[in-house]
Parts: structure tokens; C-alpha cells; sequence
């Protein structure tokens, strides 16, 4: 007797193992998904909409293009840069003075703007830039058409690459753990057809396998998330920067998949498998 509780343990604790394995992977593909999101995001925002201001422009001109900027969708942020900023800026990179030639300065004053993700597209952009243009001070409007043109063309065929990729490893993901699940459950089949003799409905006999199957999932989910949460700490640790960012939001979301798919799938894998086992005529059992 106490063999086979020593063995059932084994198995269940093989399982949990087996299981949670593969739900760190479908974690890890929440994670590399989130990261890319994030990076993208970054990336995107980096991107700086040049407002140059003509040198006619007053004070009261600017504050009310800073108001209008303030107000467009597309301004994440914004700062304006004087005729003397602008100068420094221009000395400290081409390492030149154009003063001491020209004998004053011919650089503008501007106004950087940093875009907003969403509006990193060329036709938002253009909207961006002729509503812009329809004001007489402002003499330039200009921003990095490559990078923009590069996201307006690749970054959808990245992701539809990036979520087949994902689907693939998740289809493989609920195979194993399916698989894993059948096994589990087929060294209980005589047990199966045991309880069937004796008149027990099809739900009591599954009751208690797909409760502790459950169970199993959640345990193996939790395996999962904390294995998950070491390696986002290593990575941090070795590389100095995090996968995701670590914000609650993200971190539910990574969480709510992980347990969700754990107790999803151990529960419908496990009822299949029991209704298997419940159709089957003895004889077959020893064959299978």
C-alpha cells in the first residue's frame, strides 16, 4: 500500500514537473512578447518631430504653438530649444562656430516634439507636419523619414512573423501538456473501469481525477511563475536590464496566462482522457 502511494506521488510529481515546463515556456513567451512590445514602444518614441521657428517668431507665438502642441495627439512630449541652445548644440557636435565667419547666428530657434508610438507612420506624420506648416512662423518642420518609412513597412510583417511564432510554440505547449495529462490519467484506467462497474456516473468518476489534475495544473503554474520570475532576475542581474518592465499590469498579465492556460488545459485534457478510459470495453485496456 505504501508502495503505490509512493509511486502515485511519482507520477503526480513527474507530471507537476512536466507540466510546469512547458507553461514556463508559454510564461517566457509572455515575456519576450511584452519586452518586444516595450522596446518597440521605446523606440518609437524616440523619434523627434523638429519644429523650426522663424526668426521673426515672438514669445506669445510660441506659447501658442506649446499650447497647440499640447493639445495634438500625436505630442508625447515637447521642448523648445532657443537661438542660443540651438548654437551649443550645433558647436558641441560639429565642433564649429558659425559666428565667427558669418558674424551672428543663422541657427533657428525650434521646438522638439516627441512623438507618440501610435503616431509613428508616415501618413500620420504627414498630417502631423501640414497642420504644422499652416502657421507663418514656423519655417521647417522635419523628422527621420527613413526610420519612420521603415516602420510603416516592416514593423506589421515583424509582427504577424512574431504572433505565428507564438502560436506555434503554444500549439506545441498545449500538445505536450496534453500528452503529459494522458499519461498521468492511463495508470488510472482499471480504477476507471472499476468505479464504472459499480454504477458510477460518468461526472463522479471524473470528479476527483480532474480535481487533483487541476490542482497539479495550479501547482505546476506557480513552478512555472517562479522559475520564470528567477530568470527575469538573473537576466537582470548578469545584463544590467530588465526583459519586461516591471509594472503590475505586466506582471498580472503574465500571471492570469500562465494559471489560466494551466488550469484550462490540465482540466480539458484530463476530461477528454477520463471519457477515453469510460468507453472503452476492458479487454481493450490491456492493449492500449
Amino acid at each position: 500500500m505504501q508502495q503505490r502511494k509512493h509511486r502515485f506521488f511519482n507520477t503526480y510529481l513527474t507530471a507537476t514537473i512536466s507540466v510546469a515546463l512547458v507553461l514556463f515556456l508559454v510564461g517566457l513567451e509572455c515575456v519576450l512578447g511584452l519586452s518586444a512590445k516595450h522596446l518597440l514602444t521605446q523606440v518609437k518614441e524616440s523619434t523627434t518631430l523638429t519644429v523650426v521657428l522663424a526668426d521673426s517668431t515672438t514669445s506669445a507665438d510660441s506659447l501658442r504653438l506649446a499650447s497647440i502642441l499640447d493639445a495634438a495627439p500625436f505630442c508625447k512630449s515637447q521642448a523648445y530649444i532657443s537661438k542660443e541652445e540651438a548654437l551649443e548644440q550645433h558647436i558641441s557636435e560639429l565642433g564649429e562656430d558659425p559666428t565667427l565667419f558669418l558674424g551672428y547666428n543663422p541657427i533657428r530657434a525650434a521646438i522638439e516634439v516627441k512623438v507618440a508610438a501610435d503616431y509613428v507612420d508616415a501618413d500620420s506624420l504627414a498630417q502631423a507636419v501640414q497642420l504644422l506648416n499652416n502657421y507663418p512662423f514656423v519655417e521647417q518642420v522635419t523628422y527621420p523619414r527613413v526610420v519612420v518609412g521603415f516602420f510603416s513597412q516592416n514593423v506589421g510583417k515583424i509582427s504577424m512573423v512574431l504572433l505565428i511564432i507564438a502560436a506555434v510554440l503554444l500549439l506545441i505547449s498545449i500538445v505536450l501538456i496534453v500528452n503529459t495529462i494522458r499519461l498521468t490519467v492511463y495508470s488510472r484506467r482499471f480504477l476507471i473501469h472499476t468505479m464504472k462497474l459499480v454504477g458510477a456516473t460518468p461526472w463522479i468518476i471524473k470528479g476527483p481525477i480532474v480535481r487533483r489534475s487541476m490542482i497539479m495544473g495550479f501547482a505546476a503554474a506557480i513552478l512555472a511563475l517562479l522559475m520564470i520570475a528567477a530568470v527575469v532576475y538573473l537576466a537582470f542581474n548578469r545584463f544590467g536590464f530588465w526583459l519586461f518592465p516591471i509594472q503590475w499590469e505586466y506582471i498580472s498579465l503574465i500571471a492570469i496566462v500562465v494559471i489560466t492556460a494551466g488550469l484550462l488545459i490540465t482540466f480539458f485534457s484530463t476530461v477528454f482522457a477520463v471519457n477515453r478510459y469510460i468507453r472503452m470495453k476492458v479487454d481493450d485496456l490491456y492493449f492500449i
